[in-house]
């Protein structure tokens, strides 16, 4: 497998994902939903919204992976979907050279198919990417790309909106 490089910004970029305070925490109603619409919409088994950290990629919002909760960064395809504002698409991973000897495509959970949306914050730190991944080759279709950007649009607010929320909560407990 070829890593993906880092990011020229990989410091702004690590900032903006650890101060969002994300990382490691439970699941929330709001990203399953984004990933269960991204899947159905794509018609695909497997979508997630990852974060990629600094030697991992973490699952915020999981479908179709039962009991993953990351993988090493090295080996992500969502590693290389955060070097661009585009989605990334791979139709078939046996066939793409950065891919093929990667142990997510020659063993469990067997990735032939995987489209990725940036995870884009108002900063334009590419964080994540809301994916939908396949068994099986295939490529999206004009709308279903379309979806997939908006719904990674969303989702990247929804991480803003967090962290807002949770600095709102904090502000008040403290004038208590």
């Amino acid at each position: 497998m070829l890593s993906a490089p880092k990011p020229r910004d990989e410091d702004i970029r690590l900032r903006a994902l650890h101060h969002l305070g994300v990382l490691d925490t439970a699941a929330e109603d709001e990203f399953d939903a984004l990933i269960k619409v991204a899947s159905a919409v794509c018609g695909t088994p497997i979508s997630l919204l990852s974060l990629v950290d600094t030697e991992r990629q973490w699952f915020k919002a999981n479908v179709g992976l039962p009991g993953v909760s990351e993988t090493a960064r090295d080996v992500a395809f969502c590693s290389h979907a955060i070097l661009s504002d585009d989605i990334l698409e791979v139709p078939d991973a046996t066939a793409d050279f950065r891919f093929l000897t990667t142990p997510l495509v020659k063993g469990n959970p067997d990735i032939r198919f995987y489209a990725g949306a940036p995870l884009k914050l108002s900063d334009g730190s590419r964080v994540g990417t809301l994916c939908v991944i396949d068994r099986e080759p295939k490529s999206l279709t004009t709308f279903q790309r379309e979806i997939l950007s908006q719904l990674a649009i969303a989702a990247s607010r929804a991480l803003e909106s967090r962290r807002a929320l949770i600095s709102e909560r904090r502000l008040l407990e403290t004038e208590r």
